[in-house]
Order: structure tokens, then sequence, then C-alpha cells
């Protein structure tokens, strides 16, 4: 048996722009990605501190150091720039497995969503 569990998670960081005219999927910082072990493509869950709202897209690499965290798409309507997100992976794993997991958890400058050196 699997189960699902947290694998990395971006802590509150700011939503800076929301375009509902691209394809889709939330574009950030390739810093923050690096930082939580995210990969381009993976699925992941945005969870808005401000409203409450929950949704599954994907990770596309934005400007390296830029602070980017854009939602695209459908995405664009469930937030406003301004708002605190978290970023959520999850995985898929055994008991055992998971019992001795533990996840990447990355805590933002929540201003400018600038990773700590």
């Amino acid at each position: 048996m699997t189960i699902e569990v947290l694998r990395a998670k971006l802590h509150r960081i700011r939503i800076t722009e929301a375009d509902v005219n691209y394809i889709g999927s939330i574009t950030l910082d390739e810093d923050l990605i690096d930082a939580a072990g995210l990969i381009e493509g993976e699925k992941v869950q945005v969870l808005n501190v401000n409203n409450g709202e929950r949704l599954e897209t994907y990770v596309i690499k934005g400007e390296r150091g830029s602070g980017s965290v854009c939602l695209n798409g459908p995405a664009a309507l469930k937030a406003k720039v301004g708002d605190i997100v978290l970023v959520v992976a999850y995985a898929r794993m055994t008991l055992e497995e998971a019992r001795a997991f533990r996840p990447t958890v990355v805590f933002p400058d929540e201003r400018t969503n600038k990773v700590s050196a």
C-alpha cells in the first residue's frame, strides 16, 4: 500500500501577477523552485490564505531572482495580486518510507518572495 504525503512546500509567498490569458499553471521564480525541490511541470496545489481557494496546477519556471509568483489561465481568477499562498507538492510512498521521510518546507520572505541563503 502507498499513501500520499507532503513532499515540499513553499510557505506564504505573495502573488505578484495573475494572467488569465495564459495557457495555465503557476510561474515561480526558479530560486523558489530549487529551494523547495520542485520540478518544472510538476503538479502542485495552491492554497490561498486570503480567500480559502484551493486549486491544482503545474509549475513553470520563472526568471531566477525575480520573486515572480504568477497564477496563469483560469487559476488567475482564484487570487489577486498581493494574496498570500502556499504551494504544496505531494509524493506517494509506502507507509515505511513515509514514516522516515521529512518534507522540504521553505519559508521565503513573504514581501519579496526571496529565499534566504
